[in-house]
């Protein structure tokens, strides 16, 4: 058959094409809700597990990294096409970031340092060596110059320049950094760790002025709400809090803690995010789910199947009610909630 032969030329197809091509009623007759092509996507190509995942600002664009060492670009629409592989990292990709601009992806990686690459191009722009052990998280910095900092296994967090050579500042910890964060101000930085503590640094200062204590096990995620006013940490302790990060809050700044999803003996650094309008949070989760909290009632609004792995990382697109994660199973979901 004519057919037959030209698919095994083209080898297997990079996606589950699926039936549904615009928006309206699906074939169930419900109104549909965003512009994916269908209400649930599947996106695979990665060889290994995929530890993260992140829409650029746009919507339009994902970028995934994983065990295999490599950064896949996809396309949010139509047949979600991997158009794009960055490589470059000798060992797998543990945390990709944009710029605020989407110009620019930010990786980090236990290969020991945090690159930059050119979204346009795929090319590599910068890479920063100076870790000493490996790189668990990298972000970017919101306003002011472009500024990345990243957090390692070496105890320290580095200040980077994306214009200038070398690391700028380096905050030395006692502790492993596993996840790293900038202030909505870009003045600060947040780093959380295996001591379970989320540490405040002033960048004029160069030093801690806060410790935020109540995670009973390793922090492996954090990121700043849109607004900019609160903290949310995913902890090993199988919480996720959320902490307020307002010069006068008061002392307890812990304001919510919410539960339900699991950590395991793999120890993946599982990550969290908001929903655009700071109304929901997502978290990995090793029970092969997505976890989706309401933050004013703390309850759990989805718990979302269809991974065989464990959900290393879920994402909320900046415009649209869809949601992405990524898992150990090498795939990438995306749905519309």
């Amino acid at each position: 058959m004519q057919t037959e032969s030209a698919l095994s030329v083209l080898g297997p197809r990079p996606m589950e094409i699926s039936t549904v091509s615009n928006i309206g009623p699906d074939p169930a007759g419900k109104q549909r809700k965003s512009s994916l092509e269908s209400p649930i996507m599947l996106l695979t190509g990665h060889q290994s597990a995929i530890y993260t995942m992140k829409f650029n600002p746009a919507g339009t664009i994902i970028a995934s990294g994983s065990h295999d060492r490599e950064i896949f670009l996809w396309n949010v629409h139509g047949d979600c096409k991997n158009y794009a592989v960055l490589k470059g990292h000798k060992n797998a990709v543990l945390d990709v970031q944009w710029s605020v601009d989407g110009s620019t992806i930010i990786s980090a990686s236990p290969d020991k340092t945090v690159r930059a690459w050119d979204v346009e191009t795929g090319k590599q722009v910068k890479k920063m060596a100076e870790h000493s052990s490996f790189v668990n998280s990298c972000s970017a910095a919101r306003r002011g110059p472009p500024l990345i900092v990243s957090g390692s296994d070496d105890g320290t967090a580095k200040l980077w320049d994306m214009r200038q050579r070398g690391a700028i500042q380096t905050f030395p910890d006692k502790y492993q950094i596993t996840a790293v964060s900038f202030s909505d101000a870009s003045d600060k930085i947040y780093t959380g760790g295996i001591d379970n503590d989320v540490k405040v640094w002033d960048l004029r200062r160069n030093e801690v002025t806060m410790t935020l204590q109540g995670h009973q096990d390793m922090i492996t995620g954090m990121q700043l709400s849109p607004d900019g006013s609160y903290l949310l940490t995913n902890g090993m302790d199988c919480t996720l809090r959320i902490w307020d990060m307002r010069p006068y809050a008061p002392q307890n700044r812990c304001v919510k803690i919410l539960e339900g999803h699991q950590h395991n003996f793999e120890k993946n650094l599982l990550k969290c995010g908001w929903s655009p309008d700071g109304s929901k949070v997502t978290a990995g989760s090793s029970d092969r789910m997505v976890y989706i909290w309401d933050t004013t009632s703390r309850r759990i609004l989805y718990k979302l199947p269809g991974h065989n792995g464990s959900v290393n990382e879920s994402v909320f697109h900046p415009g649209e009610p869809v949601i992405g994660s990524c898992s150990s199973d090498k795939q990438i979901y995306l749905g519309e909630i």
